[in-house]
């Protein structure tokens, strides 16, 4: 018995040790409430956080926690958090709501970029469940007025040099522009979001990738007003899997190309992911006046339900008109088990320039239907060459 007492006492001191260690790894926590904000909302709580923001980034244990408190609204103008921090493993905690100022009057005039930004904050960590609300409303109708406030719109939420992000299980709404831009990221970790914007809302993407190498994106679901993903110039190693897309513009690779500039992008694979009543569904696109390369795509297990242009691929891209040919090469681009239905006759539109045209395009088991019952559908295409091992409709240029 007295054996049996010791054992169990000795169990009792490694879970308790353990306990400690675990709490003691995990840091400090900085609620922002302690540093002036008041939560209702309504008051600027921007130079709350940014003192928060400061004794957070310089603690140098394990994980500190900058902690923005559940059943709270913080009203938040442009700001930026800057690092290095101290820690490797920064974890901003967002269990409340963030609102931007919902007046043009109510913003700085110095930055017309971004809401809320992270520049260089290695392994930093942003979860908790909570909300993001651009208010963008006004905004959208100066862009639909013409009103000049229409080019001071803010994308939400920027991460700028943040490599080893992880960001998952948050609320992303109404952003007056782009909801989440990552630029000059490396091994980028996002899960679990929710972006929701109205389908009439301008340029209301919901992910905006650039420059980045290694993104992971999955488990989330996306419908804005314009590109639920757009992975742009010199991003590598992309991965979509498991994304709920619509309203939206689909996911798009690019555009690219814009004013005769160089871009490449290479390595992206969006697999398992649904579209439901999107504009497009996954489309490249690439300005005619643009050089460098597209290759090594693959949408894999992707499924329609009235989508328009459920696959695309435009390299004449140019919503201002004066087309012309393309230096942007396409190749190696695979769709392999993708079903589903198409809003439009075209279901499949290949429109390749003859300048660089699109090569070694394949269509393994694909079969779109028409969402409208007993009308057809059809593929069109131009310059483009590879391979259908199965395609419905037909994809008259490629060889089977």
């Amino acid at each position: 018995m007295k054996c049996l007492v010791t054992v169990l006492f000795f169990l009792w001191m490694a879970s308790y040790c353990s306990c400690r260690l675990i709490s003691e790894a995990t840091g400090r926590r900085f609620n922002v409430l302690d540093y002036g904000a008041d939560g209702n909302g309504k008051i600027d709580a921007t130079p709350a956080f940014q003192k928060a923001w400061g004794d957070f980034c310089q603690a140098s244990e394990e994980m500190p926690t900058l902690e923005v408190p559940a059943g709270k609204t913080f009203l938040l103008k442009s700001v930026s958090f800057s690092g290095p921090c101290m820690s490797k493993n920064p974890h901003v905690l967002i269990e409340g709501t963030i609102v931007a100022p919902n007046s043009f009057d109510s913003w700085d005039d110095d930055d017309y970029q971004k809401w809320i930004g992270f520049t260089a904050v290695v392994g930093l960590i942003v979860d908790g469940g909570g909300r993001f609300d651009g208010r963008g409303e006004a905004w959208w109708k100066a862009c639909n007025d013409n009103d000049s406030a229409c080019s001071k719109r803010r994308q939400a939420l920027h991460f700028n040099k943040c490599n080893g992000l992880r960001l998952s299980n948050l609320h992303h709404v109404n952003s007056q522009k782009g909801h989440i831009c990552i630029n000059a990221c490396d091994d980028v970790e996002v899960s679990n979001l929710q972006i929701l914007a109205p389908d009439e809302s301008p340029n209301t993407d919901g992910i905006d990738i650039s420059e980045s190498n290694h993104v992971n994106i999955h488990d989330s679901f996306i419908g804005t007003g314009d590109d639920c993903i757009a992975i742009n110039g010199f991003s590598t190693s992309i991965n979509v899997t498991g994304v709920k897309c619509g309203p939206g513009h689909g996911i798009s690779i690019g555009s690219l190309g814009k004013d005769g500039a160089y871009e490449t992008v290479e390595d992206v694979h969006v697999k398992s992911c649904a579209f439901k009543g999107t504009q497009n569904g996954v489309r490249i696109k690439t300005w005619e006046t643009g050089s460098g390369y597209v290759r090594k795509i693959t949408f894999e297990d992707i499924t329609f339900v009235n989508s328009e242009n459920p696959i695309i691929i435009d390299q004449q891209y140019n919503p201002n008109g004066n087309r012309g040919g393309s230096g942007i090469k396409i190749s190696d681009v695979t769709y392999r088990n993708v079903r589903g239905s198409s809003a439009d006759e075209v279901a499949i539109a290949l429109n390749c320039a003859g300048k660089a045209a699109c090569t070694n395009i394949v269509m393994d088991n694909v079969k779109i239907t028409s969402s409208n019952p007993g009308k057809q559908i059809r593929a069109s295409c131009n310059n483009a060459k590879g391979t259908a091992i199965s395609a419905s409709p037909t994809v008259p240029c490629l060889s089977s």
